[in-house]
């Protein structure tokens, strides 16, 4: 089986968690861009036909930001053809762990159910994240 969904946006990396103080103790929390975009990037996955995998999973995510207004003609030119990666933040395994954990317990039950990632930054005039899960074929 084969998920294929795309999410509207700006891609966003997870976050490093953020601490607090509530007296004497020292509380935890994830920041809320990454809280949100986690969020976002369920309610795509169940818009897209919301279906379990289960046993090995193939990730493949496509991320693609904006180019960036100060951008010239020609380098414009080459990264909506896509041969210039993105080369800025958020990295990319950043993305990854951002996708792979909001779909955790949904879309599959643990990620260490994927077995192979494949993660690319481009760009284009459309921000957006692209992914595909596909479940491993067992031999019957």
């Amino acid at each position: 089986m084969e998920i294929c969904f795309t999410v509207p946006g700006k891609p966003v990396g997870k976050g490093r968690p953020r601490f607090r103080r509530a007296g004497k103790c020292v509380q935890t929390y994830t920041p809320d861009d990454t809280v949100i975009y986690e969020n976002w990037v369920r309610e795509c996955w169940k818009n897209a036909g919301a279906a379990r995998l289960e046993g090995e999973i193939t990730a493949e995510i496509t991320a693609y930001f904006p180019i960036p207004k100060s951008t010239t003609k020609k380098r414009r030119a080459d990264m909506e053809a896509g041969t210039v990666g993105c080369i800025t933040k958020p990295d990319t395994d950043n993305l990854a762990k951002c996708v792979l954990d909001a779909l955790n317990g949904m879309a599959y039950g643990d990620d260490s159910q994927v077995t192979a990632l494949t993660v690319r930054k481009l760009y284009s005039d459309t921000p957006r994240t692209e992914i595909k899960l596909t479940e491993k074929e067992t031999a019957k």
